[in-house]
């Protein structure tokens, strides 16, 4: 069974992730040849401001998206 983690800044829409997630179970049903039923994706999101690069915090980095 394939599962996948999936690290990321919050800020996607529930349908944006629920788009990723599809297609990724499609990719590993067509590459791995196995079925949609076993594959396993979750994602962990961190608040911007829990979430860091280049010494800035997300949040930081672009205001306009701060939570």
């Amino acid at each position: 069974m394939p599962e996948i983690t999936i690290s990321m800044a919050a800020g996607r829409s529930d349908e944006q992730k629920a788009a990723m997630m599809r297609d990724i179970t499609q990719a590993l049903v067509k590459n791995l040849g196995v079925d949609a039923e076993a594959v396993v994706i979750q994602i962990n999101e961190a608040p911007l401001h829990h979430k860091m690069k280049g010494g800035k915090t997300y949040a930081e980095r672009n205001p306009a998206t701060r939570t």
